[in-house]
């Protein structure tokens, strides 16, 4: 269990994080997407829901991932949350071209990179230590 705990760690830490973004996204739908620039009529807080649930999913597999100690199935979990903000980046940088003045949205690209590289770090080093053992 101890050869995955870099892993498991920021598997634990995502779940924090996506937990907190969803339940920010269903309370108060207008809050997130405020804070980049972007406002929402109550008429179209259904995308916030759809991106909240979306959210609670990747919560709930991070915390789930952060109990397992199969290489696999700790690489698959990695590689969607790798999947999930290599996306975003692709979609948030296409709308941030448009807005290079908007720095939030920006930042949150920086964030997902990180996120993204660390994902890939502690992936490998599971791929790594399964192959030792």
């Amino acid at each position: 269990m101890k050869r995955f705990g870099g892993l498991r760690k920021l598997l634990f830490l995502h779940g924090l994080a996506t937990l907190a973004a969803a339940i920010g996204l269903t309370v108060s739908p207008g809050t997130i997407p405020a804070v980049a620039g972007i406002h929402l009529d109550p008429g179209s807080y259904l995308i916030a829901y759809l991106l909240a649930g979306a959210e609670f999913g990747l919560s709930f597999l991070s915390f789930g991932g952060c109990r397992l100690a199969d290489a696999r199935a700790l690489r698959l979990i990695a590689y969607s949350c790798i999947v999930f903000h290599g996306t975003s980046v692709v979609l948030e940088a296409y709308v941030a071209c448009g807005q290079r003045e908007n720095t939030v949205l920006w930042i949150n690209i920086a964030a997902r990179i990180v996120i993204i590289a660390l994902f890939a770090f502690f992936a490998r080093k599971a791929a790594e230590s399964a192959s030792e053992s």
